[in-house]
């Protein structure tokens, strides 16, 4: 739905609430995620394949990074809760978008946008830096794209492989073991797609900043922008 004026300036929706409330939610479990799980690495800043690892046996990757012991506890702790709290935020989100048709309509390209030589354009564009913001409201097909597969990839891999490595969860679903190599490969692909997943977040932060952030944050808190845009 458009609104339409004549000579004088207009705001409306720009993200619904439920959208706005995930979003939020989804940043503060993120940020504890990342703090806690920080934390929970530096007992043992070693990346090791398979199904044991210890401080004394030879990693796959040794991170450059000094070793603290002291931090485990409140680590482990605040990580198991806002894990809750972004997979049950997730699923809401997911829903959501699903039943209001919010996947279809701005998250999913068009087949013109994914064709190759289109996004080539467009990768092109945005290792040049000379790409355009898309209309207000809107994302393009890059964005499309890394949305999509943070939420239906890079999340559930995080997931999974969290779960794998819980002595209890395995203990119910060994098959956790066989699908991702043992406990140690687990924590590996853990950590790879946790990086991942902060590479993605620093790119929408500098998105955001690079491009009207005012009008993005105060259409993402207050869900009001200052121009026509299509919201559900």
């Amino acid at each position: 739905m458009m609104i339409e004026t004549t000579g004088r300036p207009f705001s409306r929706a720009r993200h619904p609430a439920w959208v706005r409330l995930t979003h939020w939610t989804g940043a503060a479990a993120t940020l504890a995620l990342m703090v806690s799980g920080t934390a929970i690495l530096l007992a043992l800043p070693k990346l090791f394949w398979g199904e044991t690892g210890s401080n004394s046996a030879p990693a796959w990757i040794t991170l450059p990074l000094p070793v603290d012991l002291e931090q485990t506890g409140w680590a482990r702790n605040l990580h198991f809760l806002a894990a809750w709290i972004f997979v049950l935020n997730g699923a809401a989100y997911l829903a959501l978008a699903l039943l209001r048709g919010h996947l279809r309509r701005r998250l999913l390209p068009a087949p013109a946008e994914i064709k190759p030589r289109a996004l080539a354009g467009e990768i092109r564009d945005h290792l040049r830096l000379r790409c355009a913001a898309p209309p207000t409201g809107r994302y393009n097909a890059l964005q499309k794209i890394a949305y999509l597969g943070v939420l239906l990839v890079l999340a559930p891999l995080i997931l999974l492989t969290g779960l794998t490595m819980s002595p209890g969860v395995t203990a119910a679903w060994p098959e956790l073991f066989t699908l991702f190599g043992g406990r140690q490969s687990a924590r590996t692909i853990h950590f790879l797609s946790a990086f991942a997943m902060v590479a993605f977040l620093a790119i929408h932060i500098w998105q955001v900043l690079a491009n009207r952030p005012v009008t993005l944050m105060r259409g993402m808190i207050l869900g009001r922008a200052g121009n026509a845009e299509e919201t559900r």
